[in-house]
Order: C-alpha cells, then structure tokens, then sequence
C-alpha cells in the first residue's frame, strides 16, 4: 500500500513529495496521516527537501513484533536516511524524525561551510 502526499511550503511556493509505503501489510489512514504530518513538519528545518520516502515495516522477533519506520529525504546533492525500530509506528516515526532534524542541521551546516570556502571574499 502506497501514498502519497503533495506538502506545500507557501512562503516559497514550493512543494515536497511525501510518499508513504507500508510493507506486507495495510496501514489505516490514521497512521498514514501521523506520518504525514510528521514527516511534513521537517520542512521548517529545511525548506529545499526534493521528497520524502517514508517505508513502515513489521519485524516478527519473537511473539512482539517490532515496528521499523525507514525514512529517506532527497535533499539536493545528497539522500539522507534514518531507520528507528520501536513497539510501535508513532514511537519509530517520531525517532526517524529527530533523527532527520539533526541530519538536516548537519547538512545545512556543510552547505554554509562550503558556500563560506568558495566565497572567502563575502565576509
């Protein structure tokens, strides 16, 4: 089961993909819409994400089966991914989240650094 979402940044007018996949099983609707809005909240730490490829997979590890949330952003030049494993999806979607949140202030950091190295003169 796949879906996807069109999240629109209307200060910039721009738009990001999100596009939610639920493997070997049917995901219900209030799920897809939590990852939604999560995932489209990573917009204001970063407002240039091409898309967002969230992917909710069961893992059967004895009688308790885990949830694993993998998310991959295409930012230009570079894909950034996270994978969190949790009891349950919410808890596995709010990591890979965070974990995106850190990813992208590191990203947006080497880009300034390199901009600052190519530009020494702008200061």
């Amino acid at each position: 089961m796949e879906l996807t979402y069109h999240i629109i940044n209307r200060k910039q007018m721009k738009i990001m993909k999100i596009i939610t996949t639920a493997i070997h099983f049917d995901a219900d609707q209030k799920l897809l819409d939590y990852i939604q809005r999560k995932t489209s909240k990573l917009d204001q730490f970063f407002d240039r994400i091409i898309d967002a490829h969230v992917y909710l997979k069961l893992e059967n590890s004895g009688q308790v089966k885990d949830k694993i949330v993998e998310m991959k952003l295409n930012v230009p030049g570079d894909v950034l991914m996270a994978t969190e494993i949790s009891k349950t999806f919410e808890a596995s979607a709010d990591a890979a989240v965070d974990n995106m949140k850190r990813q992208l202030n590191r990203y947006k950091e080497r880009i300034q650094e390199k901009s600052h190295d190519e530009n020494p003169l702008s200061s």
